[in-house]
This record gives C-alpha cells, structure tokens and sequence, in this order.
C-alpha cells in the first residue's frame, strides 16, 4: 500500500488559548513523528499557529490557512468551505480533526477526536450564543466521521448516549504522560505549595475548593494554593471570591505559563489537587501522579479509573470532603509515601507512544474503507 497523505485539521488550536487540546495535539504529533516516517502529514494551520506545531521532520507539512483561528465565525465558516478545498487540492487521504469539530461536507474520510460532550451533559455552563454551534458542530462532525475516538470510556459512553451511533465507530484512545514529568519524581523539593493545574471554567468547582483551602489555610497558615491554567469563563468569579476570602496573598491565579514553569510547580508542590465535577480525562492528574506528587482527585469517572489507588479521592460536591483530603495530603505521612510512589507506577500505564499508535491505525483503517 502506498504512504498515505493524512491530514490534520489544526484550525482550532490558538497557542495557550485552548487548555488541554493544545497539550494534546503537541504531544500527539511529536509522537506520530517518532513512529511514523512514510506517511505524509499535512498540518492545516491558522494565522496564530505558528510553524513550530509541525514536528522538524521530512513529512511533516504546514499547509497554513488565512484565517486566524481566535475569531470563530470565520474560523467555523473557514472549516465548512475553504478547508475542503485546502484538503482536496493536497489529495489528502484521510483527515484527523483532533478538536471536537469536521467539516461536515469532505471529500475523503475523516476521524473525529472527541473529548468529551460537555455541552450535552452540563449546558449550563456554556454561554447562551456558543451552545447552537456546539449541538449543531459537533452533532454533525460524529455522524459524518468515518470513525470516532474518545479519550475514555466516560467519553465513548457519553456518545453512544447521546448520538446514538453504532459501537464498532468508536473507539477509545486513552492520553499520555510526558515523560519528563517521571523526571521530575526523582528531583523533587516539595515546599509548602498545594497545586491545581486547570482552566478556570465553572466546571472545574474551583471555588468550592477556594473555600475548602480558605479552612485549611487557617490551620496551616504556611501553605499557599497555586492554580495554573487558561483564564476561562469563571475567571472573574474566582477573583472576586479569592479577595471575599482573605486569601489574594495566598492563592495565585498564573494564567497559561510555558511548559518548564509548569513542570518547576510540579517539582515544587508539596501536594496536587484536582476538584472538578466534570472530565473527559483530567491529563493533570495524570501529570501529578507521574511525577510523584502526592494528589487527590474528584470520585468521578475518568479520573477515579485513571487514577486508582495512586490517589485519595473525594467527593467534589462536599467542601469538607475536600478539606480532609487537602489535610491528610499534607499531614499522614504514611500516605504520602504511599502516594508518591504509587503514582509513577501508575502513570506508566499510560504513553504517548501508545495514544499515538493507536491513532495511526484508525487512521489507517479509515482511509482502507473508503
């Protein structure tokens, strides 16, 4: 069989403007490029890429678009009409639209990463204007797709519930860890630090865990709370909360930081905690276990499987639930080590190596039906 010519339908992706998604896709192409050096990958690209998305190898392609990618109507409008033309003057084989939406009308099969229906299960939490597009995109990107992937089994069964498609069409790819976060386990410094790597959206009950941590923080007036991640819709709240509180000299909000911050708070935290009551993965979580911060996350499904025993898991709807986590997490010794060393061993059941194998392979077998 000859290289196939795959396409990647990068529009979405505005660097340190779309959370998780953008972490996917990076490690996802990084990896695709270790494996794979016979098939053509062309990156379709917006005004805010930049070229840097592509890995520096032979076939990997930017097939930069005029479009920038931080208005959405003309980047929605762009992917319906101009998009299919882009793919089919490139005489792309078979296109990966690893961001939730397909042009629905493509002129050569395509796979739909899905990570989670959020809009489906908790509407509530996304703006009035943005929900037509979301039902209306993402209804359609599933049922034209030749095959689906979903990062968990949450996922998949969120799919089969609401879009009624047929089982053998998706199929379910779990994430990866970056590996320099195993590095970080060996050369830790903990100072007192509790850390939260998350987008500030309402989903994400972090201000249930501000008032958690304002409990906490009168017991143990030595400890901070830092909160990395993308400035979402519940920015403002959270603000206003942290100041209600007494604690904006406690809790810092960082925003989007570069990569090696990242993993210096990391290496820094004395102890990781992950609230959210809704996920399609939780990747921070498995970032925390992996470099062997002791964590606790929500009981809920993906993270309660991801994470199993690696870490003490709560209930996200009690604020005193989640206080006893925080404090157990920096006073039981006992359990400490326990998690430290479980979370490593946990984490290396996961491997971008693998997320990226298998994504080749509905790839291929995508383009092999057509």
């Amino acid at each position: 069989m000859r290289p196939l010519r795959i396409g990647v339908n990068a529009l979405y992706l505005i660097p340190g403007g779309v959370g998780g998604t953008e972490i996917y896709l990076r490690n996802l192409l990084r990896s695709l490029a270790k494996i794979d050096r016979t098939n053509e990958f062309f990156l379709f690209t917006n005004r805010e890429t930049g070229c840097d998305l592509a890995p520096a190898q032979a076939n990997f392609h930017i097939a930069a678009q005029a479009v920038h990618g931080s208005f959405r109507p003309a980047r929605i409008l762009w992917e319906q009409t101009v998009l299919p033309m882009a793919i089919a003057s490139h005489q792309v084989d078979v296109l990966l639209n690893p961001g939730f939406t397909a042009p629905i009308l493509c002129g050569c099969p395509q796979v739909t990463v899905f990570h989670d229906l959020q809009h489906k299960r908790h509407p509530e939490h996304f703006r009035w204007f943005d929900l037509p597009f979301w039902r209306f995109l993402l209804f359609w990107s599933a049922h034209v797709s030749t095959a689906l992937i979903a990062d968990s089994e949450a996922t998949r069964a969120d799919l089969l519930r609401f879009y009624r498609l047929p089982d053998d069409k998706i199929r379910v790819i779990p994430l990866g860890v970056d590996p320099m976060f195993f590095e970080i386990a060996q050369a830790r410094r903990p100072e007192p630090m509790l850390l939260t790597v998350s987008t500030l959206h309402p989903h994400k009950n972090l201000d249930r865990l501000l008032r958690a941590f304002a409990r906490f923080h009168r017991a143990r007036p030595e400890f901070r709370l830092a909160i990395a991640g993308l400035r979402g819709f519940d920015t403002a709240n959270l603000e206003r909360l942290r100041q209600e509180l007494g604690l904006s000299d406690a809790v810092e909000f960082t925003g989007w930081i570069p990569r090696e911050d990242l993993y210096s708070l990391y290496a820094r935290a004395f102890a990781f905690v992950y609230p959210s009551t809704f996920e399609g993965f939780g990747l921070p979580v498995l970032e925390a276990l992996a470099a062997g911060v002791p964590a606790a996350c929500s009981h809920i499904e993906p993270l309660a499987g991801t994470a199993g025993d690696a870490a003490l898991q709560f209930d996200p709807q009690n604020e005193n639930a989640l206080l006893e986590a925080m404090t157990r997490l920096v006073s039981d010794e006992g359990m400490r080590a326990h998690l430290a060393a479980a979370g490593p061993q946990r984490a290396a059941q996961f491997s971008w190596h693998a997320t990226a194998r298998l994504t080749l392979d509905a790839l291929v077998e995508a383009a092999q039906r057509a």
